[in-house]
């Protein structure tokens, strides 16, 4: 089972968790890769993950199944010879858009399910990884609140704007369109809300639609199996945001009130002090 995570030193907190949770829901050999950047702004500088943050992670999933490993690759020069520079200050970190350099990793397989490191497994997912995407670049969930917003063309009554949280890529298809080079280029030269969401969602072409269970944006469901912990919006008592990341864990408790994740969150705090 082939898995591709992307972000800077921080995501280590959330690539954990996620971690954690995929091994409790699978016993599958887990083939991890993970792409990195040092990435200076006007800001901030990003900072790549470490190989001994990787190496931890390894080890941790390694006593599920040792047949399974986690890859580092640190892009840092694709990215910077392809800078985007046209969404490199934009309120999310450039770091999102990592995964639009998947296609020049050769190592990386054909088959492979992206997940944003603040999503978490809450249940089995052999099914639909295994699913036939032969005709398919990506398969994905529509997006909680910007699909009633977002079309591809002005004209769409339905909805088909994709959350892109979690995607299950056919990159044997998307290097044969070109469509990762086709969004980077865009992220060059057009500034937009979400840079690599929004290029993807306009650049794709073959694309399957599946239930909000393996992208959940909003409330945990009984048939939730990927819960997505983005940010969501409020009405009451007053129009305000809310975000809430898997790793607040006491914001986990006291403000959404949940407690499915409350093993996995245990074995994170307990292991976390000692992660490089």
């Amino acid at each position: 089972m082939n898995l591709l995570f992307c972000g800077d030193d921080y995501m280590r907190h959330g690539l954990l968790i996620s971690l954690l949770s995929i091994c409790k829901h699978t016993h599958e050999p887990l083939h991890v890769y993970v792409l990195t950047a040092t990435i200076p702004t006007k800001q901030k500088t990003y900072h790549a993950i470490s190989q001994d943050s990787i190496d931890f992670l390894q080890h941790q999933i390694r006593l599920t199944n040792p047949d399974s490993f986690v890859q580092l690759f640190d892009i840092t020069d694709m990215f910077m010879a392809e800078k985007p520079m046209a969404n490199m200050d934009t309120r999310f970190t450039p770091c999102c858009m990592l995964r639009l350099w998947a296609d020049k990793v050769p190592q990386i397989p054909s088959r492979i399910l992206y997940l944003d490191t603040d999503i978490v497994c809450n249940k089995n997912f052999d099914k639909f990884y295994a699913q036939n995407i032969d005709n398919v670049e990506i398969v994905g969930v529509l997006d909680f609140y910007g699909s009633w917003f977002f079309k591809k063309r002005a004209w769409d009554i339905k909805r088909n704007y994709m959350n892109s949280g979690m995607f299950l890529f056919n990159m044997a298809r998307i290097r044969e369109t070109g469509l990762f080079a086709k969004a980077r280029r865009m992220c060059q030269s057009r500034t937009m809300f979400m840079p690599d969401q929004s290029a993807l969602n306009k650049l794709v072409v073959n694309k399957r639609i599946v239930s909000r269970d393996f992208n959940e944006q909003h409330h945990l469901r009984k048939s939730t199996v990927f819960q997505h912990f983005s940010t969501k919006l409020h009405f009451f008592p007053w129009f305000h945001t809310l975000t809430v990341k898997p790793w607040d864990v006491n914001a986990v408790h006291d403000t959404l009130h949940l407690t499915a994740y409350d093993d996995v969150l245990s074995e994170y705090e307990r292991l976390i002090p000692s992660m490089p």
